[in-house]
């Protein structure tokens, strides 16, 4: 940034640059496995669900990074499609737990060497030693939002009276 605070070079924004690999990160999954026909976000649930068999929506929206509204709006498409199941838990009526069907496996098996190699192309423009050091660095940014969020959710508990505020960080 200069002195006035513009950004002056785009190449030097790094918010630019993130949305930049993004978009080329979703060329590369589409070139992969477009044809499956799941979209990124799709693929992203059916293996969150996959891995978390029985999950509420609300640990999906933790899972995934998806926020509520568009993850119940993708669950239901899935179920439409035949590729998940709700069902009400029994330990809370107001929960659903969310399964994979078996068209939902099958479709998760097609899409998921497609996705390996558009994460492998992806990772190959990276010379061989910083590719792990690239994948620390999101995870530090993925772990700060996650920080970010639980602490936008304690202070909504706070101010609707429902918990405590956080104690301090020692550290």
């Amino acid at each position: 940034m200069t002195a006035s605070g513009k950004i002056k070079d785009l190449n030097k924004s790094p918010y630019h640059l993130l949305r930049r690999a993004w978009q080329f990160a979703g060329d590369l999954y589409a070139e992969e496995v477009g044809q499956s026909g799941l979209t990124h976000r799709q693929f992203t649930v059916l293996l969150a669900v996959e891995q978390n068999e029985g999950a509420s929506q609300t640990d999906l929206v933790s899972v995934t990074g998806i926020d509520r509204s568009t993850l119940a709006d993708l669950i239901s498409r899935l179920i439409k499609r035949g590729y998940l199941q709700r069902r009400r838990t029994k330990e809370d009526a107001r929960a659903n737990s969310i399964s994979l069907s078996t068209a939902g496996a099958r479709a998760l098996r097609t899409a998921q060497p497609g996705a390996l190699a558009a994460d492998h192309k992806l990772l190959r423009v990276l010379p061989a030693e910083q590719r792990r050091q690239f994948v620390d660095a999101l995870t530090k940014i993925s772990e700060a939002l996650e920080e970010q969020l639980g602490e936008s959710a304690d202070s909504q508990n706070v101010a609707r009276g429902n918990g405590s505020a956080p104690g301090p960080i020692s550290g």
